[in-house]
């Protein structure tokens, strides 16, 4: 990332959420959390992977001009949305769980919930019923009216980011260290391509040699899921309970069965090993943690106009008939 950019993002990203509040739809539409949940219970019990790439929405939302939507809108002839950025082509998935929220509550309050306020609620209720916290999140967001395929390239991590940069990336948006490692405890559950850790198996850092911080007989698990001429889209677990919301992540990454790179460097740096190790051994401070972090990054935003759109995928003045979902 570029430093004029960095400091854009500074100016721009803030904690100004004096809008946002608890009990935001409470008079407007005061089933909407219950609508939220109901469609969450029925995504879990047809596809259980997909309330992990849910949950991740909020942080590939948010870290991109605020908690806005933008990533849900879909490409048009005159916009490159964030659906194609490097960090989200061929990895997030689900958006349908969102549309199918979003059509619930259209039904019973129209025009009422923001997408990015289902966002939230979405990835919360992932974490919960997947065995993790519950809280209470604040709303009362817009949506934005564009998207930019480069806003995300130029914020989003890569797999193959290391502590010192990771830590660097969260500070510009006033998430700690403690919230870094506890945010990377997402990857409680789901999974990940083979395309985000050959470098790790076959030429960590360029040296031709696999990551010295994997285990060796992780390592062996690995190369037989992703030998070098395998279909890179394959995927492999991200902890070992990868359907269940718990601290077994960190417990892998102190014994070097970290999947991606961005996980197993929290261990080897020092300055990010102490909280693995406190949350490896103390679920109830991980949970804690993450709550905290969530809720931080739920408060970025970005002084910019906005609406509620009908249809998560279209601003306002382009959409038609809401579209039809997968059977």
């Amino acid at each position: 990332m570029c430093p004029l950019f960095s400091l854009f993002i500074l100016h721009m990203i803030t904690g100004a959420t004096a809008q946002l509040r608890h009990g935001y739809y409470s008079e407007t539409c005061p089933k909407a959390k219950s609508i939220v949940q109901d469609v969450m219970k029925v995504a879990l019990i047809q596809e259980p992977w997909s309330l992990a790439s849910v949950m991740r929405l909020q942080f590939h939302d948010c870290f991109v001009n605020g908690c806005d939507a933008s990533l849900l809108l879909d490409d048009t002839p005159t916009m490159l949305g964030e659906k194609l950025a490097l960090a989200n082509i061929n990895s997030l998935r689900s958006y349908e769980v969102v549309d199918q929220v979003k059509e619930a509550l259209e039904k019973v309050c129209p025009g009422v919930v923001s997408c990015a306020d289902i966002i939230i609620m979405v990835s919360r209720d992932a974490v919960s019923l997947t065995g993790g916290p519950y809280w209470e999140v604040k709303l009362g967001r817009l949506d934005s009216l564009t998207a930019r395929k480069e806003d995300s390239d130029n914020v989003m991590p890569s797999p193959r980011s290391n502590a010192t940069f990771l830590i660097g990336l969260f500070a510009k948006f006033n998430l700690s260290v403690k919230d870094l490692v506890a945010l990377s405890g997402s990857h409680s559950i789901g999974k990940a391509r083979c395309f985000s850790i050959i470098f790790r198996l076959y030429n960590q850092s360029g040296s031709g040699r696999p990551d010295p911080a994997i285990d060796p007989k992780f390592r062996q698990k690995l190369d037989r899921l992703c030998p070098l001429n395998v279909d890179q889209n394959i995927t492999g677990d991200l902890d070992a309970t990868t359907v269940k919301f718990d601290n077994q992540y960190f417990r892998d990454l102190v014994a070097g069965r970290g999947f991606l790179n961005s996980d197993q460097t929290l261990f080897t740096f020092p300055e990010t090993r102490e909280f693995v190790k406190l949350f490896s051994i103390d679920q109830g401070e991980f949970f804690k943690a993450f709550v905290k972090g969530m809720i931080k990054m739920g408060d970025l935003t970005v002084d910019q106009p906005g609406e509620v759109r009908k249809n998560c995928r279209v601003v306002n003045s382009h959409s038609s008939k809401f579209p039809m979902h997968p059977s």
